[in-house]
C-alpha cells in the first residue's frame, strides 16, 4: 500500500468501520506503567514540602513562552529523549563527555536554560526538595497547555537518576516503519495508541534538512524521492533543503507548515498524513498500520478527541521507570549529581 498508489478513500472507508470499537477498547486499556503508579498528584504540597512547586514551575515557563513558543516543541523532545531511553530520571540533563545529551540523536536538542532558571527558581524557595524529573514533566504541560493543549494533572514525586551514558540511547531514526516504531513503543512499555497519539506532537517544530534528504533525493538508494510523498509537498521541500548540500549549514522546514511560527498544538499534522504531506517518513507511515490508520483518521477529525488522549499518552510516557522513595537524589543542579561537578 506504500507509494504513489495508495488508495486513500479505501483506506478511509476501511477505517470508518472499525473506529468506534478500535478507539473505545484502546481507551478503557489505558494505565500508568507499574512503576508510575507510585507517583501522586500534588505531591509536594500534600507533603507539604513546597506548597507551591507546580506554581513556581508555570510561571518560569510562561515568562518564557511569552518570548520564545518554539519552548514548546523543545521541552517535547527533551521529555521524550529522557522517557524512553533510561525512563523519566532527567539523566538527560546531566553534563559530561559520555552522559546522553552528547549521543548523536541528541546533539540538537534545546530547552535546557528554562529548566535550569525554574530549578533555581525552585532551590530559593525549597532547597534539594523538588527534583529535576518533576521539573521537566510538569513544564512540558504548561507548554502544551500554552500551545493549546489541554491542561492535563501531572503525577508528583519523581527523583533524579545519578547515572548518564550515551551508550543507553536507542531513539529511532526518522523514517523508521510503523511496525519498527509500534515495536520500539512496546518495548518500552508503551503501546499502539501511545506511538499513533505522541506522534501527533510533530504537529509542532520543525526538522533539519539532513533528516528528509534520503525522501528528497534518493530513497532507498534509488535516487529518486520517496513516493509516498505528495509532488506538491516534495517540489516545496526541494526548494527549502536543495540537493547540493552547503558544508556545516543543514537549514531546517516546519514539521506542519500551517502551524508555522505560532508553535500551535493543532490537529493539522493528522490531516497531512492523511493527504501524504508529512516531512518525516516516520509520521506518514501511520498509514500503512491498520490500527494507526484508524487513529489518524480519528484525530484528523476530531480535535478534542486528540487532546484527550494526548493528555493520557504523555502522562503514560512520563510514567516510564521513574525513580521513587529513596532511590536516585534530589539535584541541587539539574546538571550534575550531587557532590560531584561532572560525570566522566
Amino acid at each position: 500500500m506504500k507509494g504513489e498508489g495508495v488508495n486513500l478513500v479505501a483506506i478511509c472507508l476501511v477505517v470508518a468501520l472499525g473506529l468506534s470499537l478500535y478507539v473505545g477498547r484502546m481507551q478503557a486499556a489505558v494505565t500508568l506503567p507499574a512503576e508510575g503508579k507510585q507517583l501522586k498528584r500534588q505531591f509536594y504540597k500534600k507533603m507539604n514540602t513546597c506548597v507551591n512547586a507546580e506554581a513556581f514551575v508555570k510561571h518560569q515557563v510562561q515568562l518564557w513562552w511569552a518570548k520564545d513558543k518554539s519552548i514548546t516543541a523543545k521541552l517535547l523532545k527533551l521529555l521524550y529523549a529522557d522517557c524512553l531511553v533510561n525512563g523519566c530520571d532527567a539523566s538527560i540533563l546531566l553534563e559530561g563527555p559520555g552522559t546522553e545529551k552528547k549521543a548523536p540523536q541528541n546533539r540538537r536538542l534545546d530547552g535546557f536554560a528554562l529548566i535550569d532558571n525554574i530549578k533555581r527558581t525552585v532551590e530559593s524557595r525549597c532547597p534539594l526538595v523538588v527534583s529535576c524529573a518533576d521539573i521537566l514533566n510538569l513544564a512540558v504541560r504548561d507548554a502544551l497547555h500554552l500551545a493549546g493543549a489541554p491542561s492535563y494533572p501531572v503525577l508528583l514525586g519523581r527523583r533524579d537518576g545519578k547515572d548518564s551514558r550515551a551508550t543507553w540511547v536507542d531513539l529511532p531514526p526518522p523514517s523508521i516503519s510503523w511496525e519498527k516504531g509500534v515495536d520500539y513503543f512496546k518495548s518500552k512499555g508503551l503501546d499502539e495508541q501511545d506511538y499513533a497519539t505522541l506522534l501527533g506532537a510533530h504537529t509542532m517544530g520543525k526538522a533539519h534538512c539532513s533528516s528528509i534528504y534520503d525522501r528528497l533525493y534518493n530513497w532507498g538508494n534509488t535516487k529518486k524521492p520517496d513516493p509516498s510523498m505528495s509532488k506538491a509537498l516534495l517540489e516545496k521541500l526541494r526548494k527549502q533543503c536543495p540537493k547540493v548540500v552547503v558544508p556545516k549549514k543543514d537549514p531546517t522546514v516546519f514539521l506542519t507548515e500551517k502551524n508555522g511560527e505560532q508553535y500551535r498544538f493543532t490537529n493539522n499534522y493528522y490531516s497531512n498524513v492523511l493527504t501524504q504531506d508529512s516531512v518525516l517518513r516516520a509520521d506518514q507511515e501511520l498509514l500503512y498500520g491498520y490500527n494507526t490508520s484508524q487513529l489518524v483518521l480519528e484525530y484528523a477529525g476530531s480535535f478534542e478527541q486528540l487532546r484527550r488522549q494526548f493528555s493520557l499518552s504523555i502522562s503514560r510516557l512520563g510514567g516510564l521507570k521513574v525513580l521513587t522513595g529513596t532511590d536516585g537524589e534530589i539535584r541541587e543542579s539539574c546538571r550534575f549529581r550531587n557532590a560531584t561537578e561532572i560525570l566522566h
